[in-house]
């Protein structure tokens, strides 16, 4: 059951660490006032409606404001992330040894051969119990 959770929780944690350093875009097309596409790492669709203007814009020709828009958000994520430990200093690979060397010492195992009921005696047989209660190894 232990292992289950640790491996739920460590699930968790690398979708975390993925999502916290994934960059992505989310591009919105508007016509006029409705929300016409909605596109997550690639260009949204347009409606169409797109105004084309030529290269060469002279006086005379009277430009309208356009319907569309496209709105873009971006999201950026997390460039650096630390992943050796080699530029530790004096102080905090103290606090590391100590920590690890504390930790160790809380889990010292017992003697395989300790056996704390060997001086006792066991108890006088009144009747034979394994007859009376018909339980026998085959």
């Amino acid at each position: 059951m232990k292992t289950f959770f640790r491996n739920i929780i460590a699930s968790i944690l690398a979708t975390l660490v993925l999502f916290s350093s994934m960059s992505f875009t989310i591009d919105k097309h508007y016509c006029g006032d409705t929300l016409v596409d909605t596109a997550i790492f690639k260009q949204a669709k347009t409606c169409g409606m797109e105004m084309s203007q030529s290269k060469n814009i002279s006086e005379d020709v009277i430009l309208k404001k356009e319907c569309c828009k496209n709105e873009l958000i971006v999201k950026k994520g997390q460039d650096e992330l630390k992943t050796s430990i080699n530029s530790l200093s004096l102080d905090q690979q103290l606090f590391v040894a100590s920590f690890i060397y504390s930790y160790l010492n809380l889990f010292e195992r017992l003697d395989t051969n300790t056996f704390p009921f060997k001086e006792y005696s066991p108890p006088l047989i009144v009747k034979d119990i394994h007859v009376l209660d018909a339980v026998f190894l085959i």
